[in-house]
């Protein structure tokens, strides 16, 4: 087991907030999506699957209140609605790109942890 890295003390309560925002998993999915660019609300819901409108709206209006989507609403009938990922958006991509990257390397990892201690009782 390698030594734990030190790492400096920070202010949880900035984190807590950012990343309870970043963390849900219809946020990733969603600026996974809109990191190609701009796309309409049907266009989203339709990549994304199995999210609701309901979600898909009120994560969209949480994303664009925080200042990682931007809505633009163009003046056709019917009005047309994109939406983008702002600077702070596309900012946010690196991040979670890494956490992606672990995941997917550390998946194996974490399901034989998971073995174990279900072998254990412990499982949950």
């Amino acid at each position: 087991m390698k030594p734990r890295q030190q790492h400096n003390k920070i202010d949880c309560r900035p984190v807590r907030e950012v990343l309870s925002r970043v963390s849900g998993k219809w946020t990733v999915l969603i600026v996974n999506r809109l990191s190609g660019g701009p796309m309409r609300f049907s266009e989203l819901k339709r990549d994304i699957g199995e999210i609701s409108q309901k979600m898909l709206t009120s994560t969209l209006r949480d994303l664009e209140y925080d200042g990682f989507v931007q809505r633009k609403v163009t003046p056709t009938i019917p009005p047309r609605v994109d939406y983008e990922l702002t600077e702070l958006g596309l900012d946010l991509l690196e991040p979670l790109d890494a956490l992606g990257r672990w995941a997917v390397a550390n998946r194996e990892r974490v399901e034989a942890a998971r073995q174990r201690c279900t072998a254990a009782g412990q499982g949950r």
